[in-house]
């Protein structure tokens, strides 16, 4: 009797392409490839619609001079991107699920709830962001525009049934085409460079409204459910079988860390020039997705103005694949409770339909959904802190004391900017 061969789907090849490279027979950038997946999902989320809302009003009111809080914000995530993708390696756990094997359970559940609400402000702006680009482009109204997006995202997360591989490749097609819209916008408009790298590392701010867009860019730039994502993300691609492969590993998962964020770090920074080169002298009352459209069409032509437009199309459409995807994690890994995909995302986006129902504006629904998450990102940063430097948890992989000053250094930054907000609100 003989046997059928059976042929490896995309992603068991992945996984053999990276065992090889686990164990030294695949090095360099071929070693690499394999691992490229985890991070640029996740950095998806770091050029979601929210930030197209708030880099646009920072460039627009005040220039360049935002332009180091970007940095800073993409240097926390960088380090507890990383930091997520090496309690999922080392575990093979999410942080969700470690957070209800090692906390209390009043404490979870509270974690749980504040964690949903993220999730809640995620898909508000991903929704938004992407129904904005559809009504917009093809002349459609926004609730219609919604509807659309639901059924895309439904569609491309039905993907996950065929493995991890073909839902990174085509996060990985849509981060492309953010990109390159970008560069599209800089070669049209540049930036004046010695503004663009001054303000890139000295820290200023004017006002309130600096601080609260401040405030606003690190919340749409170091995402909650980003952080909880990456880990689950890392738990079952590639299975390291020894201390040695798993230093190999976190290598690779580092370097993609670097390469995806950096280069959504760079996105952003191009997002706060082009509004800095184009509305602060003149139009720096811009401050909508689509005034910013029909501005930029009269004074950089179609081809600029359509490039905004499919690059924040681009961006809604694959942000919601990934808030749907790390809700569900979310509410599994923390209380053990799954429910189809189709319902989350349908449940999720009930604020965004309500949002446009009684005709908020957008724009400030996405701003304000920043903020909203900039005021729950400490629940993940610091339980991430709290479980990557136990050697219990980590197996004799937790971090130094380095990298504990870092990620200390950086959660103070988070929660100082928090209380400022806070502050100024309960002041005015």
């Amino acid at each position: 009797m003989s046997e059928v061969a059976i042929r490896p789907n995309l992603s068991s090849r992945t996984a053999i392409a990276g065992q090889s490279a686990l164990s030294g027979r695949r090095r360099g950038l071929g070693g690499l490839l394999p691992f490229i997946g985890p991070a640029v999902v996740a950095s998806i989320a770091y050029m979601d619609p929210g930030n197209f809302a708030t880099n646009i009003q920072a460039g627009a009111r005040h220039g360049y001079m935002l332009l180091w809080v970007v940095v800073l914000a993409n240097i926390i995530a960088m380090l507890f991107q990383a930091l997520s993708a090496r309690l999922g390696i080392i575990t093979g756990h999410s942080l969700a699920a470690l957070c209800r094997m090692h906390f209390p359970r009043p404490l979870v559940l509270t974690m749980w709830v504040a964690s949903e609400v993220a999730a809640m402000a995620t898909d508000l702006a991903e929704s938004i962001g992407a129904a904005i680009g559809i009504s917009v482009l093809f002349g459609l109204p926004l609730l219609v525009g919604l509807l659309i997006t639901f059924v895309i995202t439904w569609a491309l997360l039905s993907l996950q049934s065929r493995g991890f591989r073909p839902i990174e490749l085509i996060i990985t097609a849509f981060v492309g085409i953010i990109s390159v819209a970008y560069l599209v916008e800089l070669f049209i408009a540049p930036p004046d460079w010695g503004q663009f790298l001054f303000h890139s590392v000295v820290p200023q701010l004017a006002g309130a409204d600096s601080v609260t867009l401040a405030v606003g860019i690190v919340g749409a730039t170091v995402m909650p459910h980003a952080i909880y994502l990456h880990s689950a993300l890392m738990t079952d691609r590639v299975n390291a079988r020894s201390d040695q492969e798993r230093r190999r590993l976190l290598k690779y998962s580092n370097a993609e860390v670097l390469v995806a964020l950096g280069l959504a770090g760079l996105v952003n920074m191009a997002m706060v020039a082009m509004a800095a080169t184009m509305f602060h002298e003149g139009h720096s009352d811009v401050g909508e997705i689509e005034t910013a459209y029909h501005t930029l069409l009269p004074l950089m032509g179609v081809v600029a103005a359509g490039a905004f437009m499919t690059s924040l199309l681009a961006s809604g459409i694959s942000s919601s694949v990934v808030g749907t995807m790390a809700g569900q994690v979310i509410m599994q890994d923390f209380v053990g409770f799954r429910i189809p995909m189709w319902v989350r995302r349908a449940v999720t986006m009930v604020p965004a339909v309500i949002v446009v129902a009684i005709g908020v504006q957008p724009t400030d629904a996405l701003v304000m959904s920043q903020v909203v998450l900039s005021l729950v990102l400490p629940v993940p940063m610091i339980a991430l802190f709290v479980l990557v430097r136990r050697p219990g948890v980590m197996a004799g992989f937790a971090i130094g004391r380095g990298l504990q000053a870092l990620a200390a250094v950086a959660t103070v930054i988070v929660l100082a900017l928090n209380a400022i907000l806070l502050l100024q609100s309960f002041g005015n």
